[in-house]
């Protein structure tokens, strides 16, 4: 018969299990941070897909011609650590979805201040065949000109990059799909980056014209002659600025980003909005952009700045759905007090689980 085990037995059993769980501590501090999240799979360019003449080639200055290439996809976001798991999610359904995966260029800008190299090997970890550089932009260059706004974490000056993408990016690129981090997409990128912009306008994006306009700018606005006459002769209407097509060219020529300065100068001296980096953009831009199809921005799903409660979808298809608002979906999903549409982001995170057996 088997002997039973005594008390020793026990003791030397709970003694192994307490080394061993101390070793797979130390060995998980030695990890690097990159390995909190799951390497995706490698998408692939359909046979219809353009290629990219010249794309092992460097240019005089050093940078890519892939990285140029008017062919290539181009796609501007932010990156920081208390958002990166919504990029991550966002890059794996850009190429998810996409017809040409490979053909498709992320243009990252971070923070000077943020750990640069462990945003690059987090997005290198778990996307290593992505065609993508990121940028260093310097907070103290928009940080004086940030007035307070209703949520603090609108004021982080990392949220106004997106006025700044023309100075940040190689002159070469010449069109950007600008994505916030809090969003993924159920359709080709290719459609929205192939939006014609005509003769004369720097961006399109979805307009919602039947949004209070009046209500993103404060009755000093109004009740001023000079600053309510910005939109006379135009048709201003609602737009998120987490989606845009932009025409880096034109935004060069014009010198919008020193426009958008100058609103912010002025909100500096008289309160004229509460909403951070979005109204800069309606007073340079609102009627004068090119519409896009609203499923390209299914937006608000985070819910209000306040309470971030639960919405629905706007009627209609959808291509893109945006966790707009306070209520981000890693965090409700975390907490598990998820809103029924944050399980169509689900599928998307990339995070490393500790029970991951794929590790």
């Amino acid at each position: 018969m088997p002997k039973s085990p005594s008390l020793f037995d026990f003791h030397l059993l709970l003694l192994f299990t307490i080394f061993s769980l101390a070793a797979a501590d130390a060995i998980a501090a030695a990890r690097p941070i990159t390995q909190q999240f799951k390497e995706a799979p490698q998408f692939y360019n359909s046979e219809i897909c353009p290629k990219i003449v010249g794309e092992d080639d460097e240019s005089d200055n050093g940078t890519s011609i892939f990285l140029c290439s008017d062919q290539s996809v181009h796609v501007a976001m932010t990156l920081d650590s208390a958002y990166i798991r919504g990029s991550m999610a966002a890059v794996l359904s850009i190429l998810q979805h996409s017809s040409c995966p490979q053909n498709i260029v992320f243009h990252f800008v971070a923070s000077a201040t943020a750990n640069a190299s462990f945003l690059h090997a987090t997005i290198s970890s778990s996307f290593p065949y992505l065609s993508f550089q990121v940028y260093s932009f310097d907070d103290s260059s928009v940080s004086r000109l940030i007035s307070a706004s209703i949520r603090s974490a609108l004021d982080c000056p990392l949220n106004y990059a997106r006025s700044y993408l023309a100075d940040l990016l190689p002159s070469c690129v010449r069109r950007i799909v600008y994505l916030d981090s809090d969003l993924v997409l159920v359709d080709d990128i290719a459609k929205l980056a192939a939006t014609q912009l005509g003769d004369n306008s720097v961006l399109a994006a979805p307009e919602h014209c039947n949004a209070n306009f009046t209500s993103y700018f404060t009755l000093t606005f109004w009740s001023s002659p000079t600053l309510s006459l910005t939109f006379a002769n135009r048709k201003p209407c609602y737009f998120n600025t987490g989606v845009m097509v932009i025409d880096l060219d034109r935004w060069r020529r014009g010198d919008y980003t020193k426009k958008i300065e100058e609103w912010m100068e002025i909100q500096k001296r008289t309160r004229i909005y509460e909403l951070g980096s979005l109204p800069p953009f309606l007073l340079v831009f609102a009627g004068n952009i090119v519409a896009v199809d609203h499923r390209w921005n299914q937006h608000g799903l985070g819910g209000d700045n306040f309470k971030g409660l639960c919405r629905d979808l706007h009627p209609g298809p959808v291509s893109l759905l945006h966790w707009s608002g306070k209520g981000k979906p890693w965090v409700r999903l975390d907490a598990n007090r998820p809103c029924p549409l944050d399980a169509l982001w689900a599928p998307y995170d990339l995070l490393q689980t500790p029970f991951a057996l794929d590790s």
